[in-house]
């Protein structure tokens, strides 16, 4: 154990993490997600009985979102519902991510299979234990540094 650090981020999911550079992608995925075939020899870190919206607390607590572009987190839009349509989960990971997002920033919907495709060039899969079907998110990494110095 190591203090501030939530237990649910596991050695090696701490080390992905660190590994990521700006701009990858981590998706935090379902108990249902096809992982192991989308990622294709990436890595896929399983956290099973971990609810998702836990998954997500414990990784944004580290992980910053990148502040250089409109849509820093993602989630995939439930099937045969409006664009509009949030499940509760959705709304509760959206409202956990907010503080983190900059003024005209959100969390975007995507389309079942653009986010499986999306999801395919990501650095890392994360399986939570999550049971809600859709309960799928993209987050990509920031910086965390200094302004430029003139």
């Amino acid at each position: 154990m190591l203090k501030g650090i939530s237990p649910l981020l596991t050695p090696e999911l701490l080390k992905v993490m660190m590994e990521m550079g700006h701009d990858d992608a981590l998706v935090l995925a379902d108990a249902n997600f096809t992982a192991q075939s989308i990622a294709a020899g990436k890595p896929v870190i399983r956290l099973p009985g971990v609810p998702m919206l836990d998954a997500v607390q414990a990784v944004s607590s580290l992980l910053p979102l990148a502040t250089d572009v409109a849509h820093p987190a993602a989630f995939m839009a439930v099937v045969g519902e409006s664009d509009s349509y949030r499940s509760a989960l959705q709304r509760e990971v959206i409202a956990l991510l907010a503080p983190a997002l900059l003024p005209g920033q959100s969390v975007e919907p995507v389309e079942r299979f653009v986010f499986y495709q999306r999801a395919s060039t990501a650095y890392a899969i994360v399986v939570t234990g999550e049971k809600q079907p859709f309960g799928n998110f993209i987050l990509r990494k920031g910086v965390i540094g200094e302004n430029l110095r003139p």
